[in-house]
């Protein structure tokens, strides 16, 4: 690294004899190393962005128009930010900072919201001692990709921009201790689907809302009961506000905060459920156009059936029995009736249950069917497109997914297993390349991966392509972040007390 003399830049204007007029400097951050000069904000002025070699941050300086700067605002990036570039990456006509950080041998990418306000970085791994980085389109496909000099390395990078059905390297956001379920609903009604975790370890629900272009804001936390376990947003009262709901695994109860209507959320009403409730499922199981609640009790091996009164309050507890250690509910029709039906994923038993809807909100006695060892995570949608819905589980105990496919009058055929990442804590069935066909996806709380799963088409499967997540994800959803029409991988990690958002490029 060549010495600085100050942490300023300098800004000379030049006449019209190529001679410079007074000198003004702007502080910026430790040991600027590198400088650009780009308009950021999209006023036609020309802004400054310094990568700061001795704070680990860039600096933006907007122009005011005058070829006067404002003050400094600073972005982290990685370690000894060495050379910065200054270009539109993902093709939104809004210039990007990319950084190329010598001390942690990556690039960052920060990307541009719009207004000159840059997100979070996303960092990617080069060889050792990144000195220099450029942003071009090396192979032709209309992306630019990033190439940086390595000094300690003797050699060059090239990351290559891949947006073809893949998706991105993950953005992380803080929640509170131990996100153990992650929803991502609209809940200020601004059209932006929001982000909400139940936090295991803080007794709390955190609320983070979606900027507009797929980043989010600080979060805002609510109180629940003990250890709530798994959060489900809908709206349980009919004033067109969702509404959070939370099963409290060491209340025996779940909670319900109302929805005040701008995003902001009431003290939580609590309700019995049995012991333990691992998950929750809110949908109208009785035809009376009001959600229900249906919860999987782990401890007392049943699921707990809380009807709507119709306020947003709910009735005492109706106990159905399940499988050993129930860890998941779904409720969906799968005998073709048009009434609801129960469907837990039965850890303790390594299979689950079946209860079909009388018709009234009561449900029968179970009907099981194997699946892998310690399914945790249970999902029920048609993945053969016969109009039928299939079971999906996800067995931790095996490293698996199963398939169980309707046979059309709500029983199923043995399953499928293929393989996922190590401890594959929650499964999400989406079509995520646009084909049409639903296709698996895993959060791998052992090897902090996602898994897809790709649809061949028939309800059978492709191997698994995996992404990098935050440390320990335990739950995962799948949903459009940034309005884009490609579905994003959102996931709650446990061990990070964060939540990632891996967007498809």
């Amino acid at each position: 690294m060549l010495p600085l003399i100050s942490d300023d830049l300098l800004v000379k204007d030049l006449l019209s004899n190529n001679t410079f007029i007074t000198a003004f400097t702007y502080a910026t951050g430790t040991n600027p190393q590198s400088v650009a000069v780009v308009d950021v904000n999209n006023d036609s002025k020309p802004d400054i962005v310094a990568a700061n070699y001795g704070t680990n941050n860039v600096s933006v300086l907007l122009n005011d128009g005058t070829g006067t700067f404002s003050a400094q605002t600073t972005y982290a990036t990685g370690t000894n930010p060495q050379s910065v570039a200054v270009v539109d990456v993902n093709n939104d006509s809004k210039p990007d900072i990319v950084t190329a950080n010598n001390g942690a041998n990556t690039a960052s990418v920060l990307f541009n919201r719009g207004n000159g306000t840059f997100s979070g970085q996303t960092t990617y791994a080069t060889g050792s001692g990144p000195y220099s980085v450029v942003v071009v389109d090396v192979n032709n496909d209309n992306k630019p990709d990033i190439v940086t000099a390595n000094n300690a390395a003797n050699a060059v990078s090239v990351l290559l921009n891949i947006c073809n059905g893949t998706f991105s390297a993950q953005t992380t956001y803080a929640t509170d201790t131990n996100p153990q379920s992650v929803a991502v609903v609209d809940v200020n009604n601004d059209n932006k689907p929001d982000i909400v975790t139940a936090n295991n370890g803080a007794n709390n629900v955190s609320v983070l809302f979606n900027r507009g272009n797929g980043t989010f804001a600080a979060q805002t936390t609510y109180a629940t009961g003990t250890f709530p376990q798994t959060v489900v947003v809908a709206d349980v009262n009919n004033d067109n506000k969702p509404d959070i709901v939370t099963a409290n695994n060491g209340g025996n109860n779940v909670s319900v905060l109302l929805n005040a209507g701008d995003g902001t959320f009431s003290a939580q009403t609590t309700y019995a459920t049995g012991t333990n409730p691992q998950s929750v499922a809110v949908v109208d199981v009785n035809n009376d156009n009001k959600p229900d609640i249906v919860t999987a009790n782990n401890a007392a091996n049943n699921v707990s059936v809380l009807l709507n009164r119709g306020n947003g309050t709910f009735s005492a507890q109706t106990a159905y029995t399940t499988g050993t250690n129930p860890q998941s509910v779904a409720v969906a029709d799968v005998n073709n009736d048009n009434k609801p039906d129960i469907v837990t994923a039965n850890s303790g038993a390594n299979n689950v249950s079946v209860l079909f809807n009388r018709g009234d909100g009561t449900f029968s006695a179970q009907t099981t069917y194997a699946s892998g060892t310690n399914p945790v995570s249970v999902a029920v949608v048609d993945v053969n497109n016969d109009n039928k819905p299939d079971i999906v589980t996800s067995n931790v105990g095996a490293n698996t997914v199963s398939v169980l496919l309707n046979t059309g009058n709500g029983t199923f055929s043995g399953q499928t297993t293929y393989a996922t990442g190590s401890y594959p804590f929650s499964v999400a069935v989406v079509d995520v390349n646009n084909d049409n066909n639903p296709d698996i996806i895993t959060a791998n709380y052992g090897e902090n991966t996602v898994s897809v799963l790709l649809n061949i088409g028939n309800g059978t499967f492709s191997a698994q392509t995996t992404y990098t997540t935050g440390s320990n994800p335990y739950s995962v959803v799948v949903v459009d972040v940034n309005s884009d029409n490609k579905s994003d991988i959102v996931t709650s990690n446990f061990g990070a007390n964060s939540v990632g958002i891996t967007l498809h490029c």
